[in-house]
């Protein structure tokens, strides 16, 4: 083999000077010769560092230089200077076509020891420039394979750019591509959200951080979109103080009608076995009384236990009260007794008051769809519902709620101008659990649901975790967009290695070693597989989610008696 660079006889040397036309080799044929005298005459060096030796159909083995590799180390260009190592990108040339595949495994060569094997995955194809010889119109998948003995040459940064430079479609830039240090990496928003995304990271990669990016891109693209997020922690609000709508217990005012009957079973009863199925059959009649007392059902020809329509705890409770009153006495009055007891307690405790206040009778269904969902969005498209504080036996209620309200309105609004949805969801394992985490929930289901239909109503899910391999199997398949960030357990990495396509299995294998605010993309948000660093977000766009720091905070000292007299009062009136 032989490195198609500059004139002097040692490779090394001419690598340390600016690139000067290339000599093909004599055993390459006439197609090759054109190829050089192209890139000759753009002033652009073609670096040969290997040759194919092995055809598959998704990848194929090459047989690399290791001198040649090691005397491009140096190279001005980072992408050149990369050449041969794991997880950087080589081109073979088949006729007018430059074949673009990525390196995913590296073994010594026990035949020769100046040789590396290297096993490749096909990236997709792009046409070559006869003037210039640069690579153009880049595109998924694999017309023509090359055949063993084909060249392979090193990728430059011009070629990266041509490969990764956004198309005419809307987008939005995160980062830049690595290892180059100015080709951007762009997410193709309508093919992102129209198939659903996964933002995956270990705690302190920069996941808050850089979902915040994502979504600050997207909000500054689309200013009059609609976004809710559910925000377990409180670390958004203060992301998007300044376009965004930012909702928690204190203003959320969710009213408690607009549960349907399993999210009411989830809340009121709390028995089990043959029990529960009891209590069940009484609540599904009584609150259908219930909700038939209202003015609104008056104009509804047939109303069901699900229909969002407004009624009065109190009816409820007296309509029990009532049905007990008609039984003899050998029936048990025990499952009346404890639907009861259970709502006069939620109506009792200040906790719940965001929800199940006396204040939430009316009906505010079009004003809360309305604040929620941003229509209009009055330059804030996104709302961060902060569920941080609502108490934690109803907080997977609260969010099966906000969820249903965005699939069932893209249900019911299908005749109307389409407004799609962006439902963000942070901390998804916990809501999405794998069956050998939990059982079936009304939030399990409904975001399920919305994984596999949404994108046909025009509702797209955005899923957050640390622990991908807790979320329910095949959750993470329905996402056409992966974004992974570093991944310290061996079971996450399984998990998201199944779920990503057969080309990007290189990629996957640098996911351990990703550094703090890197990440690998794959699926339908981006051209081809790719790592990126992402861009440093403005102090004041980001979340609150900055890891304390022990040796800094420990040094100082005072004030510690009115720190805890505030935060007792805090904690026993159960606000902030």
């Amino acid at each position: 083999m032989s490195a198609t660079a500059a004139a002097p006889a040692q490779p090394s040397a001419a690598l340390q000077s600016a690139p000067r036309p290339a000599v093909a080799p004599a055993s390459q044929g006439a197609g090759q010769n054109d190829a050089q005298k192209s890139h000759q005459a753009a002033g652009n060096t073609l670096y040969e560092i290997g040759r194919v030796i092995e055809i598959a159909g998704s990848g194929s083995q090459v047989q690399l230089s290791a001198k040649l590799i090691n005397d491009l180390a140096n190279h001005q260009d980072p992408a050149i200077a990369m050449a041969g190592q794991v997880g950087s990108q080589v081109k073979i040339r088949v006729g007018n076509v430059w074949l673009l595949a990525n390196i995913r495994t590296q073994r010594l060569d026990m035949a020769d020891a100046a040789s590396i094997i290297a096993a490749v995955d096909f990236l997709g194809e792009g046409d070559e420039e006869r003037l210039t010889g640069k690579i153009y119109n880049f595109r998924r998948g694999v017309t023509r394979y090359p055949v063993p003995g084909s060249s392979v040459f090193a990728v430059s940064s011009p070629d990266l750019k041509q490969v990764y430079a956004a198309d005419g479609r809307a987008h939005v830039a995160i980062g830049t591509v690595f290892p180059t240090r100015d080709i951007r990496a762009s997410l193709y928003v309508d093919a992102m959200l129209g198939k659903h995304f996964a933002l995956l990271g270990s705690t302190g990669t920069g996941k808050s951080t850089s979902a915040a990016l994502i979504l600050h891109k997207i909000c500054d693209l689309a200013p009059q979109g609609h976004i809710v997020m559910i925000d377990p922690h409180g670390e958004y609000s203060a992301a998007f103080k300044g376009n965004g709508a930012l909702y928690d217990v204190n203003n959320l005012a969710m009213p408690y009608w607009l549960m349907n009957f399993a999210e009411h079973c989830e809340v009121l009863i709390n028995s089990t076995g043959d029990d529960w199925q009891t209590d069940a059959d009484i609540l599904a009649k009584c609150l259908l009384q219930a909700r038939s007392k209202s003015r609104i059902a008056e104009s509804i020809g047939k109303l069901t236990v699900d229909a969002p329509v407004p009624y009065l705890l109190s009816d409820l409770t007296n309509i029990i009260q009532n049905e007990m009153g008609k039984l003899d006495k050998a029936t048990n009055s025990a499952p009346y007794m404890r639907l009861k007891s259970k709502i006069e307690e939620l109506k009792a405790d200040p906790r719940y008051n965001f929800m199940f206040s006396g204040m939430l009778v009316g009906d505010s269904m079009t004003d809360f769809l309305s604040k929620i969902f941003r229509l209009p969005s009055a330059g804030k498209p996104i709302s961060i519902i902060d569920v941080s504080a609502v108490p934690s036996d109803i907080t997977s209620t609260v969010v099966a709620v906000l969820s249903r309200l965005v699939f069932d309105y893209a249900i019911w609004s299908r005749n109307e101008p389409q407004r799609p949805i962006l439902l963000v969801c942070e901390e998804a394992h916990r809501y999405i659990p794998s069956d050998r985490m939990s059982g079936a929930s009304a939030v399990r289901t409904i975001l399920e649901r919305i994984a596999k239909e949404g994108r046909k109503y025009g509702v797209s899910l955005g899923l957050i975790t640390q622990r991908p391999s807790d979320l329910a199997e095949g959750v993470l398949s329905q996402c056409g967009t992966i974004i992974s960030m570093r991944l310290n357990n061996d079971r996450d990495q399984a998990y998201v290695r199944a779920a990503m396509p057969e080309g990007a299995r290189g990629f996957l294998d640098s996911i351990p070693a990703l550094r703090n605010r890197e990440c690998i993309i794959c699926g339908e948000g981006v051209s081809i597989p790719i790592r990126v660093a992402l861009d440093t977000l403005e102090e004041e766009r980001r979340p609150a989610s900055e890891d304390p720091l022990f040796s800094v905070l420990w040094q100082e000292t005072g004030g510690e008696e009115e720190i805890l007299d505030r935060v007792v009062r805090r904690w026993r009136a159960q606000g902030r």
